[in-house]
């Protein structure tokens, strides 16, 4: 009897896969939010990218839109530049998409965004204010005589590791891939840094 149930399934499936065009069954598993699986399904490269994009795969998704030479997929390849921290390669993205589109309000707001982007990331020195943006990396200047700003931290003010951590995983949205992605890359880093004596 279960054998015979399995074969009944096995066939239902491999009836749908014959009925349903390979873009039928991309926009099934989207409807359902398998972004990863439905992009490697879609045969149209602009699907394709909007789900790579979903998926939060913004280099998949910018070469899935490079294979359409359309302004709409000149400002998803844009969208991907920026998500991915390449803001002066977002803008000719965006010029391009203008071009082809002019007067394109949400190329122009995008462009904008990313020149102001680039320009607050060249700033060398100065107060980056809140430090929406972030920081790539920490560096210490052991020199004595330099300028630079002085900040103290009092005790009260000190959070412990794991409250750190609490804090943190409370306020970030993110699956357990994208975190073992994280862990392995600063792991790896550390490995290939030489050591400092």
């Amino acid at each position: 009897m279960k054998t015979m149930l399995w074969g009944v399934l096995l066939a239902g499936i491999a009836w749908g896969q014959l009925w349903f065009s390979p873009d039928q069954q991309g926009q099934r598993l989207m409807d359902r939010q398998e972004y990863a699986a439905a992009a490697e399904a879609f045969e149209d490269p602009m699907r394709s990218g909007v789900a790579w994009y979903r998926a939060g795969e913004f280099e998949k998704a910018e070469r899935a839109f490079a294979r359409v030479a359309t302004a709409e997929a000149e400002y998803n390849r844009g969208n991907c530049l920026v998500m991915l921290g390449q803001y002066e390669p977002a803008i000719e993205r965006y010029d391009r998409a203008l071009k082809l589109k002019p007067d394109w309000q949400d190329a122009i707001a995008n462009r904008d965004l990313a020149a102001a982007r680039a320009a607050k990331l060249n700033n060398e020195g100065g107060d980056m204010g809140d430090q929406r943006l972030g920081a790539d990396e920490i560096r210490f200047d052991k020199k004595k005589n330099s300028e630079g700003q002085s900040t103290e931290v009092s005790q009260e003010k000190t959070m412990s590791d794991s409250a750190m951590q609490a804090l943190w995983l409370r306020r970030v949205q993110t699956k357990p891939a994208d975190f073992l992605k994280a862990k392995f890359a600063y792991q790896n880093a550390e490995q290939s840094q030489p050591e400092e004596k």
